[in-house]
């Protein structure tokens, strides 16, 4: 099986021109995985997908932070978009903002240009606790987000989506969370790329209560430390790496959690990884799989996750894998399963705390199963 390589987020932004030196990240941080020396810009920085000159397609706009495209602005971009079935291509290059999709922009592409997410970064630095412009308040976990869609049928490839605020910029702060991106809307695919964080770094989730968005995941990354993937989608990780990080904020295990699913109660599907693996940068044993995230908003969820065919590293608590996020709402009273994983992490040496689907449940839980009519793993565009 393929594995995508495993980009630091530091490590990257430091093998990112002028970032190292903007962010101050010299000291403390994970592994240099997946740096490399930046190549200048290329002569044709939108590769095979044409150019302004040679344009894909009437509704193919291109992005380039260095002014070969119709837009140094990925946000730009987005708003000379109305209605549906736009594509935007991204030259390599870093860019530094926030991006919102509405929900009226629907059935959007957006692809990196070399095929490579290493080659072009969506980043920002808000937090949960970063003050409102206006003074009103802090923004929230959502309002943290570098990116949001809202918007059904949005498809990304090859690109990095990333949040480089760090606590040790603001350690008194309480509101911690910072979300790389925001997803809501039905039929959302993502391939090849990567989502960099620390705190809830992918928030896959839905417009509303009521609403059962769909959305997967191919041979992603996703890296963070607590509820690193979090929400209420129907989502579906196939083939993708989640890497657990350092927290030298703390001396003590646990250092975090992975998933942390809020499903709906009416919902049949929740989160399904299947071959996956997850590896770890912090000692082993210092973080938990999942905690179940039944929020205020919403007391009658009952979060969902299944974890098959996925190789666990040592970083994981064998023993507990699971813990509660509050005590009203115990873990064992969730939808939380495991088939046929391997690795340290997936030992099981406390069976009460190691939930099995069977041979017969398993067959309800895959990737057509969850996705039903839309089949996003074949085709690409």
């Amino acid at each position: 099986m393929h594995r995508p390589a495993a980009p630091s987020r530091r490590g990257f932004l430091l093998a990112t021109a002028g970032a190292g030196a903007a962010l101050g990240l010299a000291a403390a941080g994970p592994a240099a995985a997946g740096t490399r020396p930046r190549p200048h810009p290329r002569p044709r920085p939108f590769g095979r997908y044409g150019s302004p000159a040679a344009r894909r397609t009437p509704k193919t706009l291109y992005v380039d932070p260095h002014g070969r495209g119709d837009f140094t602005s990925l946000q730009a971009a987005v708003d000379a978009t109305e209605g549906d079935g736009w594509t935007l291509v991204l030259a390599p290059g870093t860019y530094r903002e926030t991006v919102s999709v509405d929900a009226d922009r629907t059935g959007a592409t957006w692809i990196g240009a070399s095929g490579d997410p290493r080659d072009a970064v969506i980043v920002y630095d808000n937090a949960a606790g970063t003050p409102k412009p206006d003074g009103s308040g802090t923004l929230g976990t959502s309002g943290s987000a570098t990116t949001t869609v809202r918007a059904d049928g949005f498809t990304a490839r090859g690109i990095t989506f990333a949040n480089d605020w760090l606590r040790a910029d603001q350690p008194d702060w309480t509101g911690t969370q910072a979300v790389a991106i925001k997803v809501m809307g039905d039929r959302s695919g993502f391939h090849d790329c990567h989502f960099l964080g620390h705190q809830d770094t992918l928030y896959a989730d839905t417009r509303g209560l009521g609403l059962f968005a769909r959305q997967y995941y191919a041979r992603c990354y996703v890296e963070g430390d607590v509820d690193f993937v979090f929400g209420r989608a129907s989502a579906v990780y196939e083939d993708c790496h989640f890497r657990t990080l350092v927290r030298p904020d703390l001396d003590a295990a646990p250092y975090g959690f992975v998933f942390a699913p809020s499903t709906a109660g009416a919902n049949p599907r929740g989160y399904l990884v299947v071959r996956g693996r997850v590896s770890s940068e912090a000692p082993d044993g210092y973080y938990k799989l999942a905690r179940p995230w039944v929020p205020s908003s919403d007391t009658t969820a009952r979060p969902m996750l299944t974890v098959r065919e996925t190789h666990l590293g040592a970083g994981i608590d064998a023993v507990a894998p699971y813990a509660n996020m509050r005590d009203a709402y115990p873990w064992q009273e969730q939808r939380f399963r495991e088939y046929r994983n391997t690795g340290p992490g997936a030992a099981t040496t406390v069976p009460e705390n190691r939930p099995q689907l069977t041979r017969a449940e398993a067959a309800a839980h895959t990737r057509q199963a969850y996705l039903g009519d839309w089949r996003p793993y074949d085709r690409r565009r």
